[in-house]
């Protein structure tokens, strides 16, 4: 598989996506690939991680069903992407497939949603961020619901923007595939809870390694994004992702998420509720305005956009500098 190929594919499915997302005809007709993969976690799920098995044998069970997942979804991925390349235009058949392995259009959308949705009160805030987070949303007032939106903006740049285009710079639709399906997995059955500590820490632990250059760059692409928005600091980003980011309970949130913060000057993170608990993390963007509003999330979305922008500009130049290679 030519490293044009698949640079190339990257970039058309990229602009697809931006463009136009995935018709709501299609989701309604035949659903969306990401949830296709996650009926067959749940399957997985369902079948194979037993209460009646040890902790060791659902541990097994795990690591067999994370090698089913990886292996049906690049198969599904090659032979997709070689079906559809033997059509006329089948290129660009292969780059709309590879578009709805992305969320930059969703992704702005709901966080977006959330702006509105404080304008019109902390309630209705709360309704919407409740679809793009997992913390409990009666315990956040209006700067948490804040917080909480520009925390899944960055977070969700690095997951479901700039990893599948890594992968798919890589891999063509197989690699894209790959790292969404393994993702889907992590969200799905990657918790640290009785039923899914043992069956899911296989999923969890890769998905935090295939993660770990796809964080990185998002902290570096949202670095620079921030020299094209007003207002915006790509030196105190730059600072505050090299001192905070480790402090982040997720090896690789805290890249993204102290970015945004240090360039934005906020503090994110910090305690939050999951189910009752309290998790206690480090802040990102130490020293930064920790009461953060509707206008902020507006202001890490243009932040969002500019880097956006830079990601698909770089993969722009490496599909045109492949070519000529």
């Amino acid at each position: 598989m030519s490293l044009e190929l698949t640079l190339g594919l990257t970039l058309a499915a990229l602009l697809f996506e931006a463009a136009i997302g995935y018709p709501a005809i299609l989701l309604a007709r035949a659903g969306h690939p990401v949830m296709w993969i996650g009926r067959l976690i749940a399957a997985l799920d369902r079948n194979f991680n037993l209460d009646s098995e040890t902790p060791g044998q659902r541990r097994i069970a795990g690591v067999v069903s994370l090698l089913l997942i990886v292996g049906l979804s690049a198969a599904a991925g090659l032979g997709l992407q070689k079906l559809l390349m033997l059509l006329p235009l089948g290129f660009l058949y292969a780059a709309f497939a590879g578009s709805t392995l992305f969320a930059q259009r969703s992704l702005h959308h709901y966080v977006g949603k959330v702006a509105d949705g404080l304008d019109v009160s902390l309630e209705a805030g709360r309704r919407e961020v409740s679809h793009i987070v997992g913390r409990d949303p009666e315990a956040l007032d209006e700067a948490g619901v804040a917080r909480a939106a520009i925390e899944s903006l960055a977070e969700n740049f690095s997951d479901g923007v700039v990893a599948p285009a890594l992968w798919m710079a890589v891999g063509g639709l197989a690699g894209g595939a790959v790292y969404k399906a393994v993702n889907t997995a992590d969200s799905m059955i990657g918790h640290r809870d009785a039923r899914h500590g043992d069956f899911g820490w296989a999923s969890a632990r890769f998905d935090d390694l295939i993660n770990l250059p796809a964080s990185r760059l998002a902290g570096v692409l949202v670095v620079a994004g921030a020299f094209f928005v007003p207002g915006a600091s790509p030196l105190h980003g730059w600072a505050a992702m090299r001192r905070d980011a480790a402090r982040h309970r997720s090896p690789n949130a805290g890249w993204p998420e102290a970015a945004m913060a240090g360039a934005l000057g906020i503090a994110i993170a910090g305690p939050r509720y999951y189910g009752g608990k309290l998790s206690v993390d480090g802040l990102m963007g130490e020293g930064g305005r920790y009461e953060c509003t509707a206008d902020d999330i507006r202001r890490a979305l243009r932040l969002y956009r500019a880097a956006d922008g830079v990601l698909v500009t770089l993969v722009a130049v490496l599909a045109f500098a492949a070519l000529s290679w």
